[in-house]
């Protein structure tokens, strides 16, 4: 029996493949066309195809549970999203915009300031914020730029209006498994890429090797980069290993490195000591240096920042970038835009209450029930209240937590999020999912052409994270007119 649309209903929420029942929207038509011509048996054969690859390939992450580290196969359903390339276009400029007004911010943070001597932003959020770097003060990092990568988290609404939900820039996760769902999906439906415009990919490793060697203190064609983890019980290793040998870049732990007399970095090789250009560093701030961060330290490498200070190696991200991943500072990006750039922001926030503010906090303590409630710097989804879902207990202990601390606390509508087609057990169901494209700058600008689709694969659940449950889905920017 193969699938029938007509039977599949999405309502009351936005989808990104039927526009009503039984009614594909034109960009996804020969998709759905394709998937309605195979029955349950056949895809059936294509999901266990795409699970059998994800163990042949290695594709995994790692979630704490209990105390332990447990290694698990990449969760990833095989309807793919598909996003029209004419919409796709403004998308993109939206996010160039966003991460150029970041990086401007980040700059004028630790330097003049003047953001907020002209009154845009209020003092407090940088008086209070847990990633703003005083050892970064005064520095001008190559391009001006701080944030080299940067994961946006964009959402739609159930009148279809996008928004970017949050940004990611301090160590942004993830493209790894956004180019492994594309090599997936074509073992899968490898009919369906001969007769589609699919946009590319592939390209992003390139793409980040070049942004990275824009950084390089010493001008050549091949710089040393080396790709810093914490170590293999990381959550996000096969990411750090999946990039350093997609890149053909050196996979390093802090003491693989040492910064020499010269403040230089140099790698331990078996050939002896060679100078580092560049690190792209997959290290918390607070680790990356014991000289001058937590002395305790394992994980960096001492006198780092020193190197970095004297421009001696080139850092990405830069330290001290994660003062702009920050939920209330969040809250002021379109007013960044505006002021740095005198541009209306082209991709809308969501709209965002900050507990700090007085009259915020009391419409948020009265309405908890129908409200999200973030704290400011978690991630993973950890820490959050989804207030419709939760307990009276829930909504009591929160209401608490704010009062406490109202500086770590925002909060948002409960959106509409948009759904998609996904193949669970009992069959094809919508399910909630967000998506992160991901944004290199550097001497230029690239932006991946979609990025990680993330699911909720619970029903009714509006959690994508995949430490949570979430799975995800290949993204598809389809040019119509070609």
């Amino acid at each position: 029996m193969s699938i029938d649309w007509k039977t599949y209903d999405p309502a009351p929420f936005y989808d990104e493949l039927i526009a009503s029942r039984g009614s594909p929207r034109p960009v996804a038509r020969r998709l759905t066309d394709y998937l309605r011509s195979l029955d349950d048996n056949e895809l059936q054969i294509r999901k266990q195809a795409a699970d059998h690859a994800i163990l042949e390939m290695g594709i995994s992450f790692t979630v704490y549970s209990e105390g332990e580290n447990i290694d698990r196969a990449w969760p990833f359903d095989i309807v793919p999203r598909v996003i029209p390339k004419n919409e796709w276009v403004g998308v993109e400029a939206g996010l160039v915009q966003r991460l150029t007004a970041l990086n401007l911010f980040i700059d004028d943070v630790y330097n003049e300031q003047k953001i907020f001597r002209d009154g845009v932003m209020p003092a407090y959020v940088l008086e209070h914020s847990r990633n703003f770097r005083e050892q970064c003060r005064g520095i001008h990092p190559p391009h001006g730029v701080w944030a080299h990568i940067c994961g946006s988290d964009l959402v739609r609404d159930g009148d279809g209006t996008l928004y970017v939900l949050e940004d990611n820039l301090r160590v942004p996760s993830g493209v790894s498994y956004m180019l492994e769902n594309r090599e997936v999906t074509k073992r899968v439906f490898p009919e369906v890429f001969e007769n589609s415009s699919i946009l590319p990919v592939d390209e992003y490793p390139t793409q980040l090797f070049d942004m990275l060697a824009s950084i390089s203190p010493r001008p050549q064609d091949y710089p040393e980069i080396v790709v810093l983890t914490p170590g293999i019980f990381n959550s996000a290793y096969f990411e750090h290993s999946f990039l350093a040998q997609r890149m053909g870049a050196e996979l390093v732990e802090g003491a693989d490195l040492v910064v020499g007399d010269d403040d230089c970095v140099y790698m331990r090789t078996i050939q002896g000591l060679e100078r580092v250009d560049v690190i792209y560093r997959r290290v918390d701030d607070a680790f990356i240096d014991p000289e001058e961060f937590n002395p305790e330290s394992l994980l960096g490498v001492r006198g780092l920042m020193r190197a970095w200070r004297k421009g001696n190696v080139g850092l990405a991200n830069a330290p001290g970038s994660g003062v702009a991943d920050d939920k209330v500072i969040y809250a002021f990006v379109p007013a960044m835009i505006k002021y740095y750039l005198d541009q209306d922001p082209i991709i809308p926030n969501v709209p965002t209450w900050l507990c700090v503010n007085d009259e915020h906090r009391g419409y948020v303590l009265g309405h908890l029930e129908q409200l999200v409630v973030k704290p400011a710097n978690e991630s993973g989804g950890y820490g959050m209240l989804v207030g419709p879902h939760a307990s009276k207990k829930q909504r009591a202990e929160f209401a608490q937590l704010i009062r406490n601390d109202p500086r770590n606390y925002i909060a948002q509508p409960t959106l509409s999020l948009s759904v998609a087609p996904t193949l669970c057990d009992e069959g094809l169901e919508p399910r909630h999912l967000d998506l992160r494209p991901f944004v290199l700058q550097g001497v230029r600008t690239d932006v991946t052409a979609g990025g990680l689709t993330r699911v909720a694969m619970r029903r009714g659940s509006l959690v994508v994270n995949s430490s949570q449950g979430g799975g995800s889905k290949d993204t598809w920017i389809v040019d119509e007119e070609a």
